[in-house]
């Protein structure tokens, strides 16, 4: 096996605490842009609403419509003591899911949890990973009762934000299975995709429901022994078409968040088809050769992580690295509800 280019603590950096957003700024495209030209190795500084600037009608757009579920539910126990439940995944079977539990040492397979007057769940399965797969009945639609009394899964890096729910969710979100949002959409108002649209740009959906794993550093102690989570993902035809047709004209494929990224790098070694869908577990990190990506807009990633890697894979490791550095001098807000980056 080659030795890998790079270690997991070359992906760290210093980060002072208040620089983690809290909140989203208002209007969602007054957020910084940090411009970053990987062949003049330049950065620039900007207003997110100013990307129409670096857009043109060669360029196709790729967006991730999976829609964030109020996944954080509370409940009781049939003895009265305060349960926390966290969806991560939708099962096959119908209303049930895998989820984290709180406290998990005193939830075993056949406990059961009251949520509200017409929700409950039991506990059908202890899985191996520490988590559980619940079955939920109810006297009504249970989704209709999850929607009612569920709460948005915001990191835990994200502390006592009461904002509205709708923040945390993009404005084209419409699929629901995510319980982390694909962040770098979030920049996106109905307005400024109307201007783009009008530019002449084209845009595609895909889904990938983002998952918790999505935060978790890398805790291997080499980068190739890292595992990742599945996700779901799903490419539907339109969005096929529309992409085999920019790269045979030589277009520009510009994938907004690094879920895209990761469903598109995916689909690109899979054989020819007209649509696709399934789970990806992908682990892109430096050096990698990317098949369809040509620009990327993303936000500010967690040291060690993932996303870090994936994103200087394709910008540079000593590029996106100073970038970091240069962002924290200029005071850029950093995670979920932070700022962006452009990489061309």
């Amino acid at each position: 096996m080659r030795k890998p280019l790079y270690t997991v603590n070359d992906f760290d950096y210093e980060l002072p605490e208040d620089y983690i957003a809290q909140k989203p700024v208002e209007p969602r495209d007054s957020s910084k842009l940090m411009v970053l030209n990987r062949d003049k190795r330049s950065i620039e500084h900007r207003k997110f609403r100013d990307i129409v600037d670096y857009l043109t009608p060669n360029d196709l757009l790729v967006i991730n419509n999976t829609k964030v579920i109020p996944a954080r539910l509370y409940g009781q126990k049939t003895t009265g003591a305060n349960v926390e439940v966290l969806l991560l995944e939708k099962t096959p079977e119908e209303n049930t899911w895998k989820a984290l539990v709180k406290p998990g040492s005193k939830l075993k397979k056949g406990a059961e949890i009251k949520f509200s007057e017409y929700l409950y769940a039991k506990i059908i399965q202890h899985n191996s990973d520490g988590s559980r797969i619940i079955h939920f009945v109810s006297k009504k639609d249970v989704w209709e009762e999850i929607e009612k009394i569920g709460n948005m899964p915001l990191p835990p890096y994200i502390k006592n934000y009461n904002g509205p729910k709708e923040r945390y969710q993009t404005t084209y979100a419409k699929k629901q299975g995510a319980v982390a949002a694909p962040t770098a959409g979030l920049h996106f108002t109905n307005e400024l995709i109307e201007k783009i649209k009008n530019k002449g740009i084209k845009i595609a959906e895909v889904t990938l429901h983002v998952g918790l794993g999505t935060f978790r550093p890398v805790k291997a102690d080499s980068i190739e022994k890292h595992e990742m989570h599945e996700e779901y993902y799903e490419v539907p035809n339109e969005t096929v078409k529309i992409i085999n047709e920019y790269k045979n004209n030589k277009g520009r494929i510009i994938s907004v968040g690094t879920t895209v990224v990761r469903t598109l790098e995916t689909i690109a070694t899979l054989p020819k088809q007209k649509a696709y869908m399934g789970t990806t577990n992908i682990f892109i990190y430096p050096p990698y050769e990317f098949k369809l990506i040509d620009a990327l807009i993303t936000n500010f990633h967690l040291p060690k992580s993932t996303l870090l890697m994936l994103v200087s894979a394709f910008g540079g490791y000593d590029f996106i690295m100073n970038a970091y550095k240069t962002a924290v001098n200029e005071r850029y807000r950093f995670f979920s509800f932070g700022d962006s980056m452009f990489i061309y």
